[in-house]
């Protein structure tokens, strides 16, 4: 909002400057027209300068779009209204962001936020953002809006995924919710449906995730070639498969007490590239989660990439910090452009 207004205020005397010089020399032009003629114009140069004044507020917020026409499929309502607080403060031991950030929770109505990069930098690559929060919350900030910089940084337009949360009181606690994956096969499709109006090649859409965000990223590369829910339009019959995922401390990818993956997940043919991030500390969702992941993805012949960083616990985002494991960023930088999903700057 400061930045807002900082544009605003820098930009409005010029406008409104440009408008009066107008305005005047209109006026001039008409001092001889009707009372009822010079309210109307009067009254029409206010409306554009409102609507200028608008156009400006506006210029850098980022657009969001509602992913369901109506109602979400299978939507009680019964959640209450929509909620933004800070997190509780964690241990050390647990994560590595200890602070207090932004979540977001009590959501019934999914949406993408989307953040373009600057023109001169637009790859046309864009990504999905699931941030986590063991599908009760969505970590906002940390997992979200910091995820968006950092794709911004580097050409790619950051798509923030408001999925359905907390659980609903028919999905099974220690289990994924369903809900989620319904809202992100349908985001998919949404924005390859809109690729040319914004910008983005249709053919370099990935999704990343963090924690359970990580898994619903995971999922939907997996689950492409089966929709969980009854298609109710033309965006539905685009393909909801990813051409790229990055899972990153994940968790609900590994068997209960088996070293394999969980069962309500499968990796059918035609499963895009994988590159896996994990904490070797991490006592939330522990690196087995990824490990086990990878070592399938491979035996699928699934084109794939691990890190698993020495002493790093869960919750690092994508901040940059003097640890090894910030530099995750980079190499997944490197990961995209070598698989051709990050190019050189197309913008025009």
């Amino acid at each position: 909002m400061r930045f807002t207004l900082t544009v605003l205020l820098a930009c409005l005397p010029k406008v409104i400057s440009e408008k009066a010089a107008q305005t005047c020399r209109f006026a001039s032009a008409s001092r001889r027209a009707s009372p009822l003629f010079r309210r109307f114009f009067l009254a029409v140069g206010m409306i554009i300068l409102n609507c200028v004044a608008r156009t400006v507020v506006g210029a850098d917020s980022p657009q969001v779009v509602e992913i369901w026409p109506g109602a979400a499929p299978e939507e009680p309502g019964t959640i209450g209204v929509e909620t933004t607080r800070m997190s509780p403060s964690l241990d050390r031991k647990q994560v590595e962001v200890t602070e207090p950030t932004k979540l977001v929770t009590n959501v019934t109505k999914p949406t993408l936020t989307i953040y373009r990069p600057p023109k001169d930098k637009d790859s046309g690559t864009a990504i999905l953002i699931c941030p986590g929060g063991g599908y009760w919350n969505l970590y906002w900030q940390l997992e979200g809006e910091e995820v968006a910089a950092w794709l911004n940084s580097i050409g790619v337009t950051g798509i923030i995924l408001k999925y359905r949360v907390p659980r609903r009181p028919d999905e099974i606690k220690g289990e994924p919710a369903r809900r989620p994956l319904q809202d992100a096969q349908r985001a998919v499709s949404l924005v390859r449906s809109q690729a040319k109006e914004w910008g983005i090649d249709p053919q370099r859409i990935g999704m990343t995730g963090f924690s359970a965000g990580g898994h619903l990223a995971l999922a939907t590369a997996t689950s492409f070639d089966k929709r969980t829910y009854e298609p109710i339009d033309d965006i539905d019959k685009i393909s909801c498969r990813p051409n790229f995922a990055i899972p990153v401390y994940s968790g609900y990818l590994k068997a209960k007490d088996k070293d394999e993956i969980a069962p309500g997940l499968r990796i059918p043919e035609g499963t895009p590239p994988i590159f896996l991030v994990h904490g070797s500390d991490d006592i939330v969702s522990p690196p087995e989660h990824s490990v086990f992941m990878y070592v399938a993805l491979k035996r699928a012949g699934v084109v794939a990439e691990l890190h698993v960083y020495a002493s790093t616990a869960h919750d690092f985002g994508v901040r940059q910090v003097d640890h090894p494991y910030a530099t995750w960023t980079d190499s997944c930088a490197r990961w995209m452009r070598h698989q051709g999903f990050l190019k050189s700057a197309t913008r025009q």
